[in-house]
């Protein structure tokens, strides 16, 4: 850790201690976790083909359910999403905050199921989701919701005759991901989106064909300060944080989604939990 890094996270760490030990610590702890907001993106593209015009994707990520977040809460986001009639629905990973200690039940599953997406439910798989031994059940959870997993492969996505390509990888932490498996047999002519958990790893996908990366991991920081920004993000996060970036050695363009949930700690300040719906526009 440099010098500016280790004074802005000592200014940060003692700004938090003062802060959510006084006015701010209601506020952060039980008013703006809940505070979800619609994030509305338009992604323009030559590649996009003229059926999918007007397509629309919505991404959810890092639920964290268990964690200072219930069914009743993932309920109310299920309903959100849906009066958005989005056309194909992502998740990018982190469905429950601890495997092991998760009482899972059919009601999360009939909500996931409850999701609806003409064009398809997709996931990947998060570091929370390997961790403590959930590989297999959050697998067999997402199935029985009818989403479908992007492991290093792809998906077709057909609309009329036109199509474009959904891949995803592995989680870059605790699980194998090969995005170069993930490609194979691809057109590279097609549109092609990317769901990555880990944001920095498009410093990877910047070698491939891929227009589009969608990341979560991040929270984007969860506790930020004027000023200040972030006081700390993750490994694999720590490049990019949240919003929208752009490459100038390559056309990705990667967004990275603070998330719903909350993890090691329950406070949100100034990060507000957020959906991002993305519009496709045939340029």
């Amino acid at each position: 850790m440099n010098r500016r890094s280790f004074l802005k996270k000592l200014i940060g760490s003692t700004l938090t201690f003062l802060g959510l030990t006084g006015g701010t610590y209601y506020y952060a702890r039980n008013i703006e976790p809940s505070m979800l907001t619609i994030k509305k993106e338009t992604i323009t593209h030559t590649k996009i083909p003229a059926s999918f015009d007007n397509i629309k994707i919505v991404q959810f990520s890092d639920t964290h359910i268990g964690f200072h977040y219930t069914l009743n809460q993932f309920e109310e986001l299920v309903e959100k999403i849906n009066k958005l009639n989005p056309d194909i629905i992502v998740f990018t990973g982190d469905l429950v905050d601890e495997p092991n200690h998760y009482n899972w039940n059919q009601r999360l599953i009939n909500l996931l199921h409850s999701l609806h997406a003409p064009l398809g439910k997709f996931w990947i798989y998060g570091n929370h989701d390997h961790g403590g031994y959930g590989t297999e059940i959050v697998q067999e959870t997402m199935e029985k919701a009818e989403f479908i997993l992007l492991k290093n492969t792809h998906h077709v996505i057909e609309n009329n005759l036109d199509r474009i390509i959904l891949t995803g990888i592995d989680d870059v932490m605790l699980g194998k991901p090969n995005l170069a498996k993930a490609l194979e047999n691809t057109n590279t002519d097609l549109f092609t989106i990317l769901l990555a958990h880990e944001p920095d790893y498009a410093d990877h996908t910047i070698d491939y064909p891929v227009d589009i990366q969608l990341s979560g991991h991040s929270h984007g920081g969860q506790v930020r300060f004027p000023f200040i920004g972030h006081l700390y993000t993750p490994k694999f996060a720590e490049k990019y944080v949240e919003g929208k970036y752009t490459f100038e050695s390559s056309n990705l363009i990667l967004y990275v989604s603070r998330g719903i949930g909350t993890t090691r700690l329950p406070y949100r300040f100034l990060c507000v939990p957020e959906i991002t719906c993305f519009t496709l526009k045939q340029k």
